[in-house]
């Protein structure tokens, strides 16, 4: 990729794409905003819903995204205390990039093959 700038604005868009890029870089991120686009999750729901992931890495990839203006977490003065997490609209802009990348997978998905996990917590026999 070219380093392209915008001279109107002094702009390198190489640079920005980068910032982007590391916005929802990680082997998580993707994953739950893909099933925070679908509804509000808890806490638990969505460690359950991610084979592989530690309780730790979820909560610090959720704090990662909430200080990025990503996600909310909404806090309930209950007892036991109720979080939820949800998309901003910002995030919810990206929208017709995960529609994109639905296409994509339902088109080329199965030619790509299947790495086996060997990294995070094993899925608990059933």
């Amino acid at each position: 990729m070219e380093n392209q700038t915008n001279d109107a604005e002094n702009v390198n868009m190489h640079e920005e794409m980068r910032r982007a890029f590391a916005l929802l870089s990680g082997k998580w991120k993707l994953e739950i905003m893909w099933l925070l686009n679908q509804r509000i999750y808890r806490f638990g729901e969505l460690r359950k819903a991610i084979d592989g992931i530690t309780q730790h890495m979820l909560t610090a990839q959720l704090r990662e995204l909430e200080n990025d203006g990503l996600i909310t977490r909404t806090v309930f003065a209950e007892v036991p205390p109720r979080v939820e997490y949800e998309m901003t609209a910002k995030a919810r802009a990206l929208g017709p990039t995960m529609e994109a990348l639905t296409q994509w997978w339902n088109e080329y998905g199965k030619s790509v093959p299947v790495k086996p996990s060997a990294r995070g917590r094993k899925p608990k026999a059933q």
